[in-house]
């Protein structure tokens, strides 16, 4: 392969996701519990009337947490709906009893799809992912449905890492990938990549 060959960025990526994953899965239930419950404490540094979000599942940073505490604080919440071509629609959360198990572990709400469309209502979206670097390269788990969801929004996208997920070194990418706004981690909270300190979607 030549250099910048889109396959040498490919192997690039499946490689750094092997290693995050193997480092997320060492981690313990009580340290992912704890992480969540800080994520929840960032509430007050998103002013954005609707957010779209994720349940985090498996070794993901819990999300669970911070959606309660964006709901009591009156904002409504869309989670993503996977379709059977891996891309996403979107419905409201209305709490931890309204979720359901769906493909590929995940939790989805039970409530009815808004839609492939619906994300545009949001004005902030908190997108799951591997690792970012400090520029917004976002690495995702690889089946590309954020990448095209949020070709739908025009809302500033945060990523949710945790702390050291957040790299120095660049995050290998492709052309399809988009790159992030923001991220979110239990430790730093809300920081904006664009080197401001605080900004309104």
């Amino acid at each position: 392969m030549s250099a910048g060959d889109p396959g040498d960025a490919s192997e690039a990526k499946a490689r750094l996701r092997a290693q995050l994953r193997e480092r997320r899965a060492a981690r313990t239930d009580a340290e992912r519990a704890a992480a969540g419950e800080r994520l929840a404490g960032h509430v007050s540094t998103m002013p954005a009337a609707t957010v779209a979000a994720f349940v985090g599942t498996k070794t993901e940073p819990p999300t669970l947490p911070l959606l309660h505490a964006l709901r009591a604080t009156g904002r409504a919440v869309l989670l993503p709906v996977l379709r059977e071509d891996m891309d996403l629609e979107w419905a409201p959360f209305e709490g931890e009893d309204a979720l359901r198990p769906a493909r590929l572990g995940l939790l989805e709400p039970t409530a009815a799809s808004l839609g492939l469309d619906a994300v545009r209502a949001a004005e902030l979206v908190l997108a799951p992912a591997l690792a970012v670097d400090r520029d917004g390269r976002r690495l995702g788990q690889g089946g590309g449905s954020y990448d095209r969801a949020l070709e739908r929004s025009g809302a500033p996208v945060v990523a949710v890492v945790f702390d050291e997920e957040v790299l120095d070194a660049p995050v290998p990418v492709e052309p399809h990938d988009r790159p992030v706004a923001g991220v979110l981690t239990p430790g730093g909270g809300l920081r904006w990549l664009d080197g401001r300190t605080e900004r309104r979607p």
